[in-house]
């Protein structure tokens, strides 16, 4: 299994009051409460955070963007991304250019290349639809989001390794020439993840590209089924189940004791889920953002709360949607949770909402002397991907 540490860069320092006063943390809180000099401090603590991943021996990083929100202060993952290169050896996971909401993403493609070399073919390349309330914050029709998804992921594909100079004219893109400079390090591309919160869709689209899916915020019961169709895809498809295809992404804290973890990891869980991830159901979910097959499945693991309704991290360790306890309690919930879901790679969110640095630090360093070294031989690729020996590769 492939381990690699994830960071949201939330705003920590929302008041009781400023929550009092928006029904919503997207898009329509003010960002008068943002404070850019707490700001400047703020990304370098947080900078410092995915360095340590890096140092203290995880397989990675991964970052991603958000738009208009304390949830996420990264607008850009590839600019993130371009500031990691130099200070860290290990893969750096783009796990979210939201594609379909950019109008160019030819120059998607060309920035990836450009990290891609840069890095010395470090990275991975993670497309996403961006979530509904991204829809609102660009002002696009959601509607068409997959559509758009598609003919973005198409012609990025293309630009990678179809040598130039040729013609785009799509539905939604057009381009009279499409020949980037520079291409990528790695042949033919860098190795995609498609992170998702369960659409079929992208079930069935990630095991037909042979592109590793990753599960994001949901309770156990919903991602073992996800994970079971996730399976059943790569059995119809190509005859042998993946797990270097299938990761599992959840929030993480180690303490010493489970009470101790409880006690340190309560008010900063219950800030990301009851206050920054709060937003409203017509922000969550905008009209035409899912299909009707979806709609059950995604709706599902949204019941549970995420978003849209107030839980206790009691709730939601019983839940499944985070991991909270000691080294023993934790390593045994993932080895439980990867041979149920059979992922062969692992995105630890271990900082979450207010954490102090120091809690992040000595979680991250119990994870990897505890909890790693019971999961690294589980889930071991096949050979049978494109991307099976990509961070295998890298951790050597």
């Amino acid at each position: 299994m492939k381990v690699i540490g994830f960071h949201l860069m939330p705003w920590p320092y929302l008041t009781p009051q400023d929550l009092a006063s928006n029904d919503s943390s997207w898009i329509t809180m003010s960002n008068a409460l943002y404070d850019p000099k707490k700001g400047h401090e703020l990304y370098e603590t947080y900078f410092d955070q995915l360095v340590y991943y890096d140092e203290a021996g995880l397989d990675g990083v991964a970052v991603n963007e958000h738009h208009q929100t304390p949830y996420g202060l990264m607008p850009s993952a590839n600019v993130t991304a371009a500031m990691l290169v130099p200070r860290t050896r290990g893969t750096i996971a783009v796990l979210g250019n939201a594609i379909p909401l950019h109008e160019n993403p030819l120059r998607i493609a060309e920035e990836i290349a450009y990290l891609d070399v840069v890095s010395g073919g470090r990275i991975i390349s993670g497309f996403v639809r961006g979530i509904g309330a991204e829809y609102h914050s660009m002002s696009m029709d959601p509607s068409v989001s997959r559509d758009r998804f598609y003919e973005a992921h198409d012609l990025i594909i293309k630009a990678w390794t179809e040598p130039g100079p040729w013609e785009w004219y799509g539905r939604h893109y057009k381009f009279r020439y499409v020949n980037p400079w520079p291409r990528p390090y790695q042949q033919p591309h860098p190795p995609i993840w498609s992170p998702s919160q369960g659409s079929s869709e992208t079930v069935e689209w990630a095991a037909r590209n042979k592109y590793t899916y990753l599960q994001t915020f949901s309770d156990t019961k919903s991602s073992e089924r996800i994970f079971g169709d996730v399976r059943e895809a790569h059995e119809r498809l190509h005859g042998v189940v993946m797990p270097e295809l299938i990761g599992w992404s959840v929030p993480v804290y180690v303490g010493d004791t489970d009470a101790e973890a409880l006690a340190e990891a309560k008010p900063h869980m219950e800030y990301l889920f009851n206050d920054v991830l709060r937003m409203t159901k017509d922000q969550l979910f905008p009209a035409g953002y899912l299909t009707v097959e979806s709609t059950s499945r995604v709706m599902s693991a949204k019941a549970k709360g995420l978003g849209t309704g107030r839980k206790t991290c009691e709730d939601l360790m019983e839940a499944g949607i985070v991991i909270v306890g000691s080294t023993n309690t934790v390593r045994d919930i993932m080895v439980d949770r990867q041979k149920r879901f059979g992922f062969g790679n692992f995105s630890g969110i271990f900082h979450f909402g207010t954490l102090p640095d120091d809690l992040f630090r000595s979680s991250v360093k119990r994870f990897v002397d505890g909890v790693m070294p019971a999961i690294k031989h589980l889930g071991a690729p096949t050979g049978a991907s494109p991307s099976a020996s990509h961070l295998q590769e890298k951790a050597s």
